[in-house]
């Protein structure tokens, strides 16, 4: 019944950006619009700001030996947070007048409200939770249960790459020798640095490689992007990790028996990734560069970077004016 009477119902944001993210503090503004498709009594419109964690995933228990495996069960694990909760009125009916009558046609009705202020993790949806901010819209009529609209909408951690132990850049190295029998190879080294540890989402991490290759294999420098989704129950009594990788490319390789061969590698970070989150207790999201060598034959070798996603790239300052 409620369908038949309204429809194309629609939640718009003003937001002059074009993912329509929101932060802390902001002022959100729209529309809610409806069609009606005939005369309706209306008592109320109401909206909720909504922000939550939420995580769940199961594990197998159980004992050993065959009545251990009869009994084994399935256990799930999962923890909740509400970050905030608020309603305010969009239309309500006039005192004087019990319901208010809205003919057939579309209506709008605009908005204003406010996300409060806190220090709350960005949106994400993982494998085993997410991070959700909504807005719901509830339609009150007289002698009918209310109905409701959900949309959700995108939240930013402000996170500044332009602090100090942002802007430091990184620096590691790592070295090995391949063995046959009793013969050991030249050794293979590798130091790498980045030029900084914020980046935001879009970024290219320049990554440069210093190489040696004493061995007689061709050896390739590889930089991948991992993302890190760690799960957590209340407390951190039970957790659950999922690693992804996000980007890669490949440099050039390094023939046998060169050395200070130097290789700078572009590390695209995709658009569309999610910030690092630190501030949620029962969710964390954090990324590294894995930079290796892949040798023939035996395992890569390796230097580790963790990296940090912000929301606020590095400013660049601008050139002082021109001398009048």
């Amino acid at each position: 019944m409620f369908g038949e009477t309204f429809k194309n119902f629609t939640i718009h944001f003003n937001a002059n950006n074009p993912r329509v993210t929101f932060s802390s503090g902001d002022f959100m503004a729209g529309q809610i619009s409806f069609d009606l498709s005939k005369e309706t009594k209306l008592s109320s419109i109401t909206l909720t700001l909504n922000g939550k964690a939420k995580v769940q995933w199961t594990t197998q228990g159980g004992g050993g030996g065959r009545r251990g495996r009869r009994r084994r069960q399935r256990r799930v694990h999962s923890a909740r947070l509400e970050f905030f909760n608020f309603s305010q009125i969009v239309m309500q009916e006039n005192n004087a007048v019990p319901n208010t009558t809205l003919q057939p046609g579309t209506h709008v009705y605009p908005f204003t409200c406010q996300i409060p202020q806190g220090n709350f993790p960005s949106s994400f949806h993982g494998v085993h939770g997410s991070i959700i901010y909504s807005m719901k819209v509830e339609i009150h009529r007289p002698w009918h249960l209310a109905k409701e609209f959900v949309t959700e909408f995108n939240f930013a951690s402000h996170i500044d790459a332009n602090q100090p132990h942002l802007l430091a850049p990184l620096a590691g190295s790592n070295t090995k020798t391949l063995c046959c029998l009793w013969c050991a190879s030249g050794p293979i080294s590798m130091t790498v640095c980045t030029e900084r540890k914020g980046f935001v989402p879009g970024e290219l991490v320049k990554i440069i490689c210093e190489l040696s290759n004493g061995s007689s294999r061709t050896v390739t420098p590889h930089a991948t992007l991992i993302q890190k989704q760690m799960f957590y129950t209340h407390n951190k009594c039970n957790r659950r990790l999922q690693m992804k990788n996000l980007a890669s490319v490949d440099g050039q390789p390094v023939n046998p028996s060169s050395s200070e061969v130097y290789s700078d590698m572009m590390l695209p970070i995709p658009p569309n990734t999610t910030l690092t989150i630190s501030n949620c207790p029962i969710l964390e999201l954090d990324y590294t560069v894995d930079v290796s060598l892949r040798i023939r034959g035996s395992t890569d070798l390796k230097v580790l970077f963790p990296i940090v996603l912000c929301n606020i790239p590095v400013y660049a300052p601008q050139p002082p004016p021109p001398y009048q």
